[in-house]
């Protein structure tokens, strides 16, 4: 069944909402820096006949593009305003990288609304690298290609390269068909290299940093970490930001370790985080 698009207000700012019709608490999904909302359709079709929200972030997707810089405290917000519009209680919320940190402000802001909380390889670091000065160049972001002929082109384009070759093959069209937007007669990023350069430059900044609140988030929360370790020294988009002891940090946290899975593990492998979304509704 395909989605309804429809549009909440917050601070001025567009939002781009995406619904599934279903029965039951609902499920919430936040995705990853330069992403959207559809690259969790494949996901959610593992879950079928819940009712289900997928939020496009601010600067990615359909969502409006204020000029940057941007900061992760926005995102956080931009869901909990969402949720507390369309009156979701109850909800599991379920985050992808950034979408996982920005689940947890939203958690700490309106804890009324979810139930329970899957942080997918979520980019939340260990605490002592927040304020720290950046080693690592995230400078080849401005340089990605931003015009396209065709979604399709760019599928072509991606589908036996790195790391889009490791994808679930229906992800990657997902990822593409709604990862663009029509501009004069061709196609452009629905996440503006400026925008997605900015996020990154701003992940370790002092506000980024969540352990302060993580501690009153009493929800369960289940934290998924990929298995390819991270460096402080080098921009690997593969590579897990998860600080390993995550888990620990919060009052009803628990672990999972996916040795041999990389960050993007809702594009390779849809079906464990349907599996393990299944697990908390049972819950």
């Amino acid at each position: 069944m395909n989605p309804a698009l429809d549009f909440v207000t917050v601070d001025g700012i567009r939002i781009a909402v995406w619904q599934w019709p279903g029965e039951g608490p609902p499920l919430l999904f936040a995705h990853a820096t330069g992403f959207h909302a559809r690259c969790w359709d494949q996901v959610i079709r593992r879950v079928p006949g819940r009712r289900t929200v997928a939020i496009d972030l601010r600067g990615h997707g359909r969502s409006d593009k204020p000029e940057p810089p941007y900061h992760w405290r926005w995102f956080g917000r931009d869901v909990a305003c969402v949720a507390e519009q369309l009156n979701l209680r109850g909800a599991i919320g379920i985050g992808h990288s950034m979408g996982g940190h920005s689940i947890v402000e939203a958690a700490a802001m309106c804890p009324a609304v979810f139930s329970s909380l899957l942080l997918v390889d979520p980019t939340i670091f260990e605490a002592a690298y927040y304020g720290m000065p950046r080693r690592r160049d995230a400078s080849f972001i401005l340089r990605r290609r931003n015009q396209w002929k065709s979604w399709e082109e760019m599928f072509e384009r991606f589908r036996n390269r790195a790391p889009f070759a490791q994808w679930h093959p229906e992800v990657l069209r997902d990822y593409c068909e709604f990862g663009v937007l029509p501009r004069g007669g061709e196609y452009i990023l629905a996440c503006p290299p400026a925008v997605e350069a900015s996020i990154y430059a701003a992940s370790n900044a002092p506000e980024s940093d969540l352990y302060p609140i993580i501690p009153g988030i009493q929800q369960p929360v289940t934290v998924m970490r990929g298995g390819h370790p991270w460096s402080l020294d080098s921009f690997d988009l593969t590579a897990s930001p998860t600080a390993p002891g995550l888990a620990a940090h919060f009052p009803h946290g628990q672990d999972i370790y996916l040795e041999g899975r990389n960050h993007y593990i809702p594009m390779e492998t849809p079906e464990i985080v349907a599996r393990e979304t299944v697990s908390l509704i049972g819950r």
